[in-house]
């Protein structure tokens, strides 16, 4: 019995030439957006450009993922279908998608993720998803190492698990927020979020007494749980996804080569229980470090259960702040004296608290020791402290570095009896093949020639091979290091081929049609926008179907948002607590356009909802 369980380290693209960096610096698998449908309208990519991506990937084993993963509505559902089958032909090995409706669609047997927006937060939920013919279940980030435990203990042992790792955090469960369509039009679940969670916000009573004024009170930290891969694969998880479909290439080629430098040491570590999803090792060319790429400080969210003792929201600002590098003595029009803690360059960005609490950036031109010229003129008072957001040096020094990423094969030469040379080649994934010479080699050379030869057959420089073990089997004869060169390059070709034909892209699961739904009634929490769910559904047990907010808006109070995260207890004033009692129970969210949202308490499940009021539902 194989005991081994193989790990995938999943990285964002925006765009090919991102997701070939991503490649390159150490992903297993890429999730892009295609041309339409993808929950990031700002990161779509042509069909082209996907079947680009999927000839570089696929050499190295990488798999490539497209999010077809919005809501799709009647008149769209022929224009999918196409979409789909063109993802297919494009060599795509998976979708990730939300709309069940695509269940029901016209299209090829392609293997189907399930959605973090489709809200599998019980394994109820998660098992019914496997059932229906889903490989995988993209988990939400709010649950804990336990909960994930539980789902994976529900599921089958085929049914891979994904789970987020690092990257921005929404403050709703994905999927389960209509706080940007009611409030302005613009829904997450179409790929239009207006990230009205990232707003200061005043907290009112309902008096409209100020509790805290102008704090972005709903924009969390950035999720990291570099501390926590080992148990999260102890957990079940196999695919470590990092979000960021929408960050540069920069952000992207940090964030995988330093998890991917801890899987490696994962499974090193191991002994032989865990193994990478792709092949060969990656040579980054420059020491990654999270902290250096754009965050808002980290946080592990609830993986222990718990609230962190430090909170996870970045009230102050949704923006990075960075390092703190110094403090001000002394502004003036043209350059700012400052006190500094470490060693600034010419064009990082600088940035500060202004008197309103505001957070004001800028791009320092020139700096001469204690003295900071900015391209813009600043207004500090002394004694502010200064921030570093961007490093430049370090940024030019991820730009500039020779990122690669080489897989190790094994070669043998020898002689036949005919006098032929074969050259045989073994990559880490048993891929064998040998090529041979058309004529024979029978002359003895005068000198040794096993360094020599050596030398030649680790000339691999241009292709994405390396030497590993080489044996020379071929004594005194002597071949011509031209033909030993043409050799080396047919033997390359060759496993370039069988490479491409023993890869294997997995096929859709199969329905089981008697799999029944954990409910018998779906609300607008459930996001049916079309008649194929709304079969899909039926087919399953479902007799009540409310439509989606976005196909049947909602009319008075909605709730918007349920979140795990909690004002109260991020604030010190949970409701369980004797220090709750210094607020009322009743309060409000109100934003500097005029968009008013109550807050609800849900104390059982330690838990917070929004709903939009009907007589403040401003736009953002």
């Amino acid at each position: 019995m194989n005991n081994t369980h193989t790990l995938e380290l999943l990285a964002p693209a925006r765009n090919v030439d991102t997701a070939m960096s991503a490649v390159l610096a150490g992903a297993d698998a890429i999730y892009i957006g295609p041309e339409s449908h993808g929950a990031r309208r700002a990161a779509a990519n042509s069909i082209d450009d996907l079947r680009r991506l999927v000839d570089f990937a696929h050499p190295y084993g990488v798999r490539v993922y497209a999010t077809v993963n919005t809501l799709v509505y009647d008149n769209e559902i022929a224009g999918v279908e196409r979409l789909i089958a063109s993802l297919y032909q494009a060599g795509v090995d998976a979708l990730i998608v939300q709309d069940l409706g695509i269940l029901r669609m016209d299209i090829p047997p392609i293997d189907l993720h399930a959605s973090t927006q489709c809200d599998i937060r019980t394994p109820a939920k998660a098992r019914f998803l496997a059932e229906v013919g889903f490989s995988r279940l993209v988990l939400p980030r709010e649950l804990s190492i336990q909960e994930i435990k539980e789902i994976r203990e529900a599921i089958p042992p085929s049914t891979e698990l994904e789970a987020f790792i690092h990257g921005a955090l929404c403050v709703s469960y994905s999927g389960d927020c209509r706080a940007s369509y009611m409030a302005g039009g613009r829904s997450a679940n179409r790929g239009e979020c207006a990230q009205i969670c990232r707003l200061p916000y005043d907290l009112t009573d309902s008096d409209g007494n100020i509790l805290v004024k102008g704090k972005h009170l709903l924009s969390l930290r950035d999720l990291n749980r570099s501390a926590s891969i080992a148990d999260m694969a102890d957990a079940g998880v196999m695919s470590f996804k990092i979000e960021g479909r929408l960050k540069e290439e920069a952000y992207v080629k940090n964030t995988v080569a330093w998890y991917s430098r801890i899987l490696d040491r994962l499974v090193d570590g191991s002994g032989g229980r865990y193994t990478r999803l792709s092949d060969g090792h990656s040579r980054p060319g420059f020491t990654p470090v999270p902290e250096k790429s754009f965050n808002r400080g980290f946080t592990s969210y609830f993986l222990t259960g718990r609230a962190p003792a430090k909170g996870m929201a970045s009230m102050d600002s949704p923006k990075a702040v960075g390092e703190k590098v110094g403090k001000v003595v002394r502004c003036t029009p043209g350059f700012i004296t400052a006190s500094l803690d470490t060693p600034l360059a010419n064009g990082d960005g600088l940035g500060y608290f202004d008197r309103a609490g505001i957070f004001r950036g800028f791009r320092l031109n020139r700096t001469d020791r204690d003295r900071l010229y900015p391209a813009t003129p600043q207004d500090i008072q002394p004694g502010t402290v200064i921030y570093r957001n961007r490093d430049k040096e370090w940024d030019d020094e991820i730009s500039s570095a020779r990122t690669e990423r080489l897989i190790s094969v094994d070669m043998s030469l020898r002689s036949l009896p005919d006098g032929r040379v074969a050259l045989a080649m073994t990559d880490s994934r048993g891929n064998n093949i040998e090529t041979t010479t058309a004529e024979s080699f029978t002359d003895k050379a005068v000198t040794p020639q096993e360094a020599p030869r050596r030398r030649i057959l680790d000339k691999l420089g241009g292709t994405r091979y390396k030497a590993g073990r080489i044996v020379d089997l071929l004594g005194p004869i002597f071949i011509p290091a031209s033909r030993l060169a043409s050799l080396r390059r047919e033997a390359v070709e060759l496993l370039d081929s069988a490479r491409a034909m023993t890869y294997r892209r997995r096929l859709r699961q199969p329905e089981n049609p008697g799999a029944r739904y954990p409910s018998d009634t779906l609300t607008i929490h459930d996001n049916v926008a079309n008649h194929l769910a709304t079969g899909f559904y039926r087919s399953h047990g479902v007799t009540a179907i409310t439509p989606a907010a976005e196909v049947e808006r909602p009319v008075g109070e909605t709730q918007v948002m349920a979140t795990r995260y909690c004002l109260r207890k991020e604030m010190g004033r949970c409701l369980l607590t004797p220090s709750g009692a210094k607020w009322p129970s009743d309060l409000y969210l109100v934003s500097p356009s005029g968009l008013r949202m109550r807050v609800e308490f849900d104390c059982k499940r330690c838990g917070m909802n929004l709903y939009t009021c009907p007589e403040g539902t401003g736009g953002v």
